[in-house]
């Protein structure tokens, strides 16, 4: 790999009276990138767009994997419905076309944008993990509101039927599908994700965008994971139970109502948009309970039934949307 022939200079001009000695070996490979590119703006970009196209497509292959393995299906919150190559190789491609046309311009522009509000981008050291995890706590809380109320947004009139309900052509969502959206739909949602980090700048001028980084990487660990179709009993919910998970999302993509927000499920409980949602676990629990000593078989197809049951509320409840008016008015089925 050829080195950038102004690298004394870059480095210069980037890193003037920088300790060197105190860095870390991962501020050292930060420093070495951005002399080598040479220019910020480029770097920031790059790295931004890489780190998201990484994360998300190597997040979801372990997914895939699973989907292949009869032995997970036991986890499958739906396990008649596993997705096909053709479905995933179609998803794979919408995803790409929404990075491509929304996400990489957005990323490209958010250099100059960062820093005109004060963020760090190229400098090091990096703040503290006593630092980052506040700032990085307060970004989920805001993402996951603005994503509970600009999702209940796009489940109503136009904005369902001509962007949202891209994403729930699949009833039983998997990992890949977590960003399978109408490119209006990635610019909505993805505002939540981004303005919590750009409101905190600027009001106070402390922040990072390596704690950016920090925060997008586990924001897409919790999208692609709520995707998923699987509850595991290492699931983050399981051990947090005010955290969301696949077992939440996953109901609202097979029920359609219910359960908008992202990452933890006191809005809807709050707001009471999870009714539905409770009375559902509570019948399988019950059925559980009532059918212990009856094969498994008999429990599999009492659960089908529950779930076909569900789904069939969700089809209606999605001609509903489609008709009803962007503000909420009288919904008028044919």
């Amino acid at each position: 790999m050829a080195l950038n022939s102004t690298i004394p200079d870059v480095l210069n001009e980037l890193y003037a009276g920088t300790d060197f000695s105190s860095l870390s070996w991962l501020e050292h490979q930060w420093v070495a990138w951005y002399v080598w590119i040479g220019n910020p703006i480029i770097a920031t970009g790059l790295m931004s767009f890489l780190l998201h196209e990484i994360v998300y497509f190597g997040r979801s292959i372990p997914f895939i994997i699973i989907d292949a393995m009869p032995y997970f299906r036991q986890w499958k919150l739906q396990p008649n419905k596993i997705p096909t190559p053709g479905e995933q190789w179609a998803c794979t491609k919408q995803v790409l076309f929404s990075h491509f046309t929304i996400e990489l311009p957005a990323i490209w522009l958010f250099h100059p944008m960062a820093e005109s509000l004060g963020m760090k981008t190229y400098q090091v050291p990096f703040p503290s993990l006593k630092t980052m995890a506040p700032q990085i706590f307060l970004f989920f809380f805001f993402e996951d509101f603005f994503h509970f109320v600009a999702h209940q947004a796009l489940h109503t009139g136009v904005l369902y039927k001509h962007i949202h309900k891209i994403h729930h052509k699949y009833s039983a969502p998997f990992g890949l599908a977590a960003e399978y959206a109408h490119p209006a739909e990635v610019f909505i949602l993805g505002a939540g994700t981004i303005l919590g980090p750009i409101l905190y700048c600027y009001f106070t001028q402390n922040l990072h965008i390596a704690t950016v980084y920090l925060w997008i990487v586990l924001r897409l660990f919790q999208a692609i994971d709520s995707h998923s179709g699987y509850d595991f009993p290492w699931s983050l919910h399981n051990i947090l139970p005010f955290w969301s998970g696949a077992e939440h999302h996953d109901f609202h993509h097979m029920a359609f109502t219910n359960n908008f927000s992202t990452s933890f499920r006191w809005w809807d409980r709050i707001f009471g948009t999870d009714t539905k949602y409770r009375e559902y676990r509570a019948r399988v629990a019950a059925a559980k309970k009532s059918m212990k000593n009856a094969t498994k078989e008999q429990q599999f197809a009492y659960e089908q039934k529950l779930m076909a049951e569900v789904e069939a509320e969700g089809i209606r409840a999605e001609a509903e949307a489609a008709a009803r008016g962007i503000l909420g008015g009288k919904s008028k089925v044919q």
